[in-house]
């Protein structure tokens, strides 16, 4: 009887994967595994710090998304030294990824953001950089760097987008429109065609249904950008999330609905766009709900027997023409 691997009908995998993998577009690009390696730079947000709004998104912790990064006040090379060791323990850092992660990390001045950036470059063992940080936040002198790192290493910018519904913007805080993120990803992508971009969505946000969630990755597939990186929102204690969750105000997805969204979200994006990740990490100690996203590999294999079972696959549903419905 053949394999699940033999009757895949997906084309980006070596493996029974029904969609593109990260894992394999590393091997395919690094010729092996790469450690990506968290750091932090001490940049706020522009709806923290007044530039567009205050008190930051509802689900962020104090960390701004690096909590697995190393305390700002050391320096970038003590910062990545300390991830690689620890990242040494399970996996083979001989090729690692610097990953500006914390907060917006373009919302700074160039020349201060210059220094940070090419520092990175010229760690041991990276073989690229990923750059996290928000779409209304690309200033002209910011593209211009993010242009000459492109010259010089695989770069990808990530941006959060979380949700193309602007109702949904506003409950979360992001202080910007989805128009306005469009703008900037146009202005990112003219700037350099090396330049890669990530698109995150966030699954299970306050007030949205699947169809909510579906539109999001129609948008985000007419957009068709290099990487998407889908995640499951956690409530993390501390959180103006964790203190709706308390007021019974927020109900988290159960395990099978956001595996049902995922899979469908995953059969209408291009083919050819690399899925960074099909499920997020909340530090283990501050996670409040859902629980059952504590084990990982549950949730993926969930997923993927999902996409077995009803032959689903990345792109299966994707054309033009359904992005623009």
């Amino acid at each position: 009887m053949p394999s699940q691997r033999e009757t895949n009908p997906f084309l980006y995998t070596d493996s029974n994967k029904r969609y593109y993998t990260y894992d394999y577009y590393l091997r395919r690009t690094f010729g092996g595994k790469c450690a990506k390696i968290p750091l932090d730079i001490g940049c706020t947000c522009p709806n923290i710090d007044g530039s567009r709004g205050y008190g930051g998104c509802i689900y962020c912790s104090s960390r701004g998304s690096g909590d697995f990064a190393a305390a700002p006040t050391l320096s970038i090379a003590e910062q990545y030294a300390a991830g690689r060791e620890m990242m040494a323990k399970k996996w083979d850092v001989s090729r690692t990824i610097p990953y500006f992660q914390a907060h917006t990390n373009t919302h700074a001045p160039a020349r201060v953001l210059r220094e940070k950036f090419y520092t990175a470059l010229a760690l041991d063992g990276a073989v690229g950089m990923n750059i996290a940080t928000r779409a209304d936040c690309l200033a002209p002198e910011v593209l211009a760097l993010l242009t000459e790192l492109a010259e010089r290493t695989v770069l990808t910018v990530e941006l959060g987008l979380q949700s193309t519904n602007d109702r949904t913007a506003e409950t979360i805080n992001r202080c910007h429109t989805y128009a306005e993120f469009v703008d900037g990803y146009n202005a990112l992508r003219a700037a350099s065609p090396k330049i890669r971009t990530c698109v995150h969505l966030i699954n299970g946000l306050p007030g949205e249904s699947f169809a909510d969630m579906e539109r999001s990755a129609r948008d985000v597939a007419a957009l068709h950008p290099d990487q998407v990186k889908l995640h499951l929102l956690h409530v993390l204690r501390g959180t103006k999330l964790a203190a709706i969750y308390a007021r019974g105000e927020y109900t988290p997805l159960t395990l099978e609905e956001y595996a049902g969204i995922v899979a469908r979200q995953l059969t209408l994006l291009p083919p050819d766009t690399v899925i960074g990740r099909i499920t997020g990490d909340g530090a283990a100690a501050d996670l409040l709900a859902p629980l059952w996203s504590l084990r990982k590999t549950n949730v993926i294999n969930t997923i993927d027997k999902l996409l077995y079972a009803e032959n689903l696959w990345q792109g299966k549903h994707y054309s033009a023409e359904n992005c623009r419905k």
